[in-house]
């Protein structure tokens, strides 16, 4: 399994997390962004820039994930993207999407935007905290502690 971080909106809170993970687990990491974003420095990880616009970080994770890779992402149009892979997403907050869910999230998501769209003034997500963190750091150890294992 391969770890790819769409790092373009990646919280400072998961950087120690998500380096710690790397390093323990000697996970191939690649952080795919249109500007420099550094996690931390390993042998490990690959920092990939790509072309400014939208989608185009999004389009390069999708080009070269794998069956069972992991990503970890916010966006949940690249996450359904990412599943239709047979590859994984974790979102920031911690939710993992899969098959049974992603479709969902991503209907939910696509009105809000046809809401906001029609002018209507929608609340956008709550800032992201040091309680987020835990919870993606657990999903984050779930998934790890589950999936490496049938390896």
């Amino acid at each position: 399994m391969r770890l790819f971080i769409d790092g373009d909106a990646f919280p400072n809170l998961l950087k120690p997390i998500i380096f710690r993970s790397i390093e323990r687990l000697n996970l191939e990491t690649f952080v795919v962004s249109n500007k420099t974003i550094t996690i931390g420095k390993s042998k490990l990880i690959s920092y990939i820039i790509v072309e400014q616009g939208a989608d185009e970080a999004d389009n390069h994770i999708v080009e070269l994930v794998k069956d069972g890779d992991l990503v970890i992402t916010a966006d949940i149009p690249l996450a359904d993207r990412v599943v239709s892979k047979s590859a994984h997403a974790i979102d920031h907050r911690g939710e993992l999407y899969s098959v049974d869910n992603i479709k969902q999230y991503l209907a939910m998501r696509n009105l809000m935007e046809k809401i906001r769209e029609s002018g209507e003034i929608t609340k956008g997500p709550k800032p992201f905290n040091q309680k987020d963190a835990q919870q993606f750091a657990n999903q984050l150890n779930k998934f790890l502690t589950k999936n490496l294992r049938s390896l």
